[in-house]
């Protein structure tokens, strides 16, 4: 006997399955699914960075529209909804129980072993179709780099701030991140031959 057919989700539905769950859940093509972050959970290395971020950030978006989320809100992508690490959400949220980003200017995925494949390919390429995102920012843990995708217009721009001294300008935001802050209490291991 064939299995019964299974029943896709609509993403208002999903929302409404998410809020009597006891663990978070990405929307993927109808169908929920754990977040990798949720069956594998998040390094050290990982959290010191997401959270350096958000104190960074939380201080400089004080009194504007914009505020920094965690990765227990979502974003509506092509194929569903997607939980990047940090939101910047800019704008009035329809209410404070949402636990949807209405309008997502920034996101920005701390890379690690685990998600760097998913944040560097699938992710990325979801936040890039969506029509308010202005700023994506992969983040790694294992050297102090961040890669920085910029909207302009129809086509999206990469350029990378390397070193401890770089500093990561978002005019889109009012705010900028310096990576000394967000990388302060890491240390990296030499690699050799590295310039």
């Amino acid at each position: 006997m064939a299995e019964p057919a299974l029943k896709h989700m609509t993403v208002d539905e999903f929302f409404a399955w998410q809020e009597r769950q006891d663990m978070n859940y990405e929307l993927r093509h109808g169908v929920p699914v754990p977040t990798i972050k949720a069956m594998t959970g998040a390094t050290r290395r990982h959290d010191r960075v997401t959270t350096a971020v958000l104190a960074s950030l939380a201080p400089q978006l004080r009194g504007t529209p914009c505020e920094p989320l965690t990765a227990d809100q979502s974003v509506r992508t092509l194929y569903g909804t997607r939980r990047p690490d940090i939101i910047v959400n800019c704008g009035e949220p329809e209410t404070d129980r949402t636990l949807e980003a209405e309008t997502p200017r920034v996101v920005i995925e701390v890379l690690s072993p685990s998600t760097i494949r998913a944040d560097r390919f699938e992710k990325l390429y979801e936040y890039q179709h969506h029509p308010k995102i202005e700023v994506i920012l992969l983040v790694e843990v294992e050297r102090p780099s961040v890669a920085v995708w910029r909207r302009e217009g129809d086509a999206w721009r990469v350029d990378y701030a390397n070193g401890i001294d770089a500093v990561v300008d978002l005019p889109e935001i009012g705010a900028s991140l310096r990576l000394a802050d967000i990388y302060e209490r890491l240390t990296f291991e030499e690699t050799p031959g590295a310039v």
